[in-house]
């Protein structure tokens, strides 16, 4: 008789072989090679890390050996090699080989050499500071467990993960089929990404890397060119070329090439073997002496060369020969549901973001179900404090605990828990302090609680908590970039076609715009004659003029709420009496739109913010970045209400202050944190509140101990310090600053000003005069002031502009005057620099 009978099943060893190999390669890929893009981590990282949580191995605590961490991993997480779970322990505490490091480790834990990492019964590990973000609210909650290898332990799916670990730091692995060569990124930047995609949702991949510039590997170096980061972006895929950073030095007459960064996975002390072999096989000629001069304080690497030998040819061979320029394959490949799938950069933030949502989320409802059910119980404590005598002569007069449970249950209508906690009371809580304690508690949590629901029930609220969130980790963690970006052959554009000047723009008031070398005016001494800048239409005058790069961007803001954007050389370039080009010929602006403030940008820095304000007295605040990549047709720079325009657009850099003044006389000082950074498409808040009929005409950045230079329609002005304006919140009526009647005429303008400055002032007849700042008395806030421009009939004061105090040292538009107005320049002609009368007639000086 077979006692193998039914034990041993035939099968077809093909298709035997290919259903256990794709089990094997699902097992290799989901298992152990690739990360999940939720957390950047592979399994046997989040085991490490979750590992050395649940044994208390926070950053403020001790060390732990890591033979004992690679024990507790090993038993109850992950049941392969101790060698494999050590390995990844030592490359998360390298920070040569991540950018942000995950284990803080003590000992001997390799070198950018190639040495390795001592064994793990001498080296000790624990959290670093950041990983702790990774495990941040996992008992929450936030994420879901499942069951280890054996069930007798449970493990997370995935970690919280609070900022984007897989583009921070990177990941590399090979499965079956596939791989994956992730490269790690700035804090900074990524997380300004997962920002940008939270207050613009439609921010496309170009809009993005204005963010996030491109890889920044823990060994720096310089990337060559942004056409592997573009392809690695936009479609998963791309090559990257990463250069050593090197100097070239001359000493006593010889020149020698100092490298200080090499590129990322480079062996240096294999590098220098490298190079010494080439000269040994004379494939590198020039090359005097080699050296290792590094040390603890950085990488230095001494090439000496022969007194004869070029410099640049060298380093150049160097660079061709050797892993001086090396190429970083990007694979961005990932797990989403446990599903390999190739990304690319809005992909891979899009999926975290969605993450986030899930955690916060679920760490909310967390949160409101234990905020809730402390509620309930206080709420129980409280009934039964306010009916004490009742509560005790019910436990007093029941024979078991189970009966007075049951009795006040049925006469207090508690529930069980709140029963069972009247039961546990302890006798001091019938004091009065303990009793307003309860109700003090009860109070906040009722608070709380709200709070809770308005974020669950609210996703902007919800966002708006993970990108504070993020920005809190950004600003704890975050470092400046390493690796830097430069261009590379292939890369060349228009811009580098046209050499970088200095040029003067010019914008006429009937919208006539042209560009002319800055060193065509000379500089000339006070109350010279000038040379003419500009030739116009009689009824035309100059009104902006910029001095700005030829690859310097420029915004230009209409009263429509739009902007455009102009490179500074695709203005056409004119003669120096040319009318120039009509703006309508450049820029796609619509019958009635108005250009109301032109910003210059130079070198792509995306520092500050613009402040803008409107008419109806609403302002905004956005960061400038979000105005990098403006289409042809331009785009919303703000949404505008009903009858609403654009009034002026100010830069600034986070803590400025600023003075709105109204056309009936009314000021109010805010200050810019006051005002929360919005996306573009957002309409504003108010910046303050209006009277009927009131509009805004104003708006300046506060200069500490200057002026506030008010003039009215009628050609009235005063001068009063700005300490007589108190700081205000947003949305107030604020204070009279001017004291408007029928001879003085409503409010036309205000400045910011010093007594060296000069105001310029134009009516409504095209007249322009120009006055001393410190001509004006200064007089107190609610006052009408002196006579600065006289006018006839039904003449009005329609503008006024500061004069750069520096004006008659160095003129640049010969017969015209340089006038600035914050970012803006304006410039009128001098026929219109008639001195006025100014009366010292103050009148109405009261406060």
């Amino acid at each position: 008789m077979n006692n193998n009978e039914g034990k041993v099943i035939p099968v077809d060893i093909e298709s035997e072989m290919k259903k256990c190999y794709i089990d094997y390669a699902m097992s290799v890929i989901v298992g152990r090679a690739l990360p999940d893009v939720r957390d950047g981590l592979k399994p046997v990282h989040r085991r490490i890390l979750f590992s050395m949580h649940e044994l208390g191995l926070a950053p403020e605590k001790g060390y732990r050996k890591c033979a004992r961490i690679v024990g507790d991993v090993l038993g109850k997480y992950h049941p392969h090699g101790d060698s494999s779970v050590y390995d990844a322990l030592v490359r998360m505490a390298q920070d040569f080989s991540i950018r942000y490091i995950l284990v803080n480790g003590h000992g001997n834990f390799g070198s950018v050499d190639g040495d390795s990492a001592a064994a793990m019964r001498y080296t000790e590990a624990k959290m670093s500071k950041i990983s702790a973000e990774m495990i941040r609210d996992i008992n929450k909650d936030t994420v879901d467990f499942i069951p280890n290898f054996d069930g007798e332990e449970s493990e997370p799916s995935v970690l919280p993960s609070r900022f984007p670990n897989l583009l921070v730091n990177g990941s590399s692995g090979i499965a079956v089929g596939m791989a994956t060569n992730i490269p790690p990124h700035n804090l900074r930047e990524v997380i300004d990404g997962v920002i940008m995609l939270i207050e613009e949702p439609d921010s496309n991949i170009m809009e993005l890397m204005t963010v996030i510039k491109g890889p920044d590997f823990p060994t720096a170096g310089t990337i060559m060119g942004e056409a592997g980061i573009r392809s690695a972006y936009e479609t998963g895929r791309g090559k990257i070329l990463v250069r050593a950073k090197a100097d070239i030095l001359e000493e006593h007459g010889r020149n020698r090439i100092i490298v200080t960064e090499i590129p990322y996975q480079v062996n240096k002390s294999k590098l220098i073997e490298n190079i010494a072999e080439l000269v040994k096989d004379k494939k590198i000629n020039g090359i005097h002496d080699l050296r290792d001069e590094s040390d603890r304080d950085g990488m230095r690497i001494v090439i000496e060369l022969k007194r004869d030998a070029n410099p640049e040819v060298v380093l150049n061979l160097l660079y061709k020969h050797t892993k001086m320029e090396d190429t970083f394959g990007v694979i961005m490949l990932a797990l989403v549901d446990n599903e390999p799938q190739v990304l690319n950069l809005k992909e891979v933030l899009v999926h975290y973001l969605n993450f986030q949502k899930e955690v916060v989320r679920r760490r909310t409802e967390f949160e409101l179900q234990k905020a809730e059910d402390r509620a309930h119980i206080l709420e129980g404590l409280k009934i039964a404090l306010d009916n004490i005598d009742e509560v005790i002569k019910i436990l007093r007069g029941s024979k078991t605990a189970d009966i007075a449970k049951s009795t006040i249950i049925e006469r207090f209508d508690f529930s069980d828990k709140q029963a069972q906690a009247i039961l546990e009371m302890r006798l001091r809580r019938l004091t009065g302090l303990e009793r307003d304690k309860i109700e003090q508690e009860l109070s906040e949590l009722m608070i709380l609680i709200e709070g809770l629901k308005d974020i669950l029930q609210n996703e902007q609220l919800l966002l708006d908590l993970i990108r504070e969130e993020l920005l809190e980790i950004k600003n704890k963690f975050g470092d400046e970039r390493r690796t830097s970006i430069e261009q590379g052959v292939g890369d060349i554009s228009l811009e580098d076609l046209i050499q970088e000047q200095e040029v003067v723009i010019t914008l006429t008031h009937g919208g006539y715009i042209k560009r002319i070398l800055a060193d065509t005016y000379s500089s000339q001494r006070r109350g010279g004659k000038g040379i003419q800048a500009m030739s116009t239409k009689e009824d035309d005058f100059v009104e902006n003029v910029f001095i700005a790069s030829t690859h310097s961007d420029l915004l230009f803001f209409t009263n429509r709420g739009k902007v455009y954007k102009l490179r500074a050389y695709e203005i056409p370039d004119a003669g120096r009496t040319a009318k120039g080009t009509n703006l309508i010929n450049i820029i796609p602006i619509t019958p009635g739109e108005k250009i109301e403030a032109v910003l210059a940008i130079k070198d792509n820095k995306l520092d500050g913010n613009l402040v803008m304000v409107t008419r109806k007295g609403v302002i905004k605040k956005t960061p400038l970045k979000g105005f990098i990549n403006i289409r042809r047709n331009g785009m919303n720079a703000i949404t505008l209400r009903e009858g609403d325009e654009l009034l002026k657009v100010k830069l600034t850099y986070g803590d400025a202050e600023v003075i709105v003044v109204t056309n009936y006389g009314y000021a109010i000082r805010i200050s810019e944190k006051d005002v929360r950074a919005m996306g573009r498409n957002a309409a504003g808040v108010k910046a303050l509140t209006l009277r009927e009929d009131d509009k805004v005409v104003s708006i300046d950045i506060i200069v500490s101990d200057e002026d506030l230079l008010i003039v009215s329609e009628n050609g009235f002005g005063k001068r009063t310090n700005i300490s007589k304006y108190q700081l205000q919140k947003r949305g107030g009526k604020g204070v009279k600053t001017y004291k408007r009647n029928d001879k003085t005429g409503n409010v036309v303008g205000a400045r910011i000003c010093n007594e060296e400055d000069e105001l310029m002032l134009v009516n409504s007849s095209g007249v322009a005069i120009r006055i001393n700042v410190d001509g004006v008395a200064q007089t107190g806030r609610n006052t009408s002031g002196v006579t600065l421009m006289k006018t006839k009939g039904e003449e009005q004061v329609v503008a006024i502009a500061k004069i750069k105090s520096s004006v008659d040292n160095e003129t640049i538009d010969g017969d015209t005057i340089i006038v600035e107005d914050s970012e803006e320049l304006i410039i009128l002609d001098d026929e219109q620099k008639d001195e006025p009368e100014i009366s010292s007639e103050v009148i109405d000086d009261e406060e």
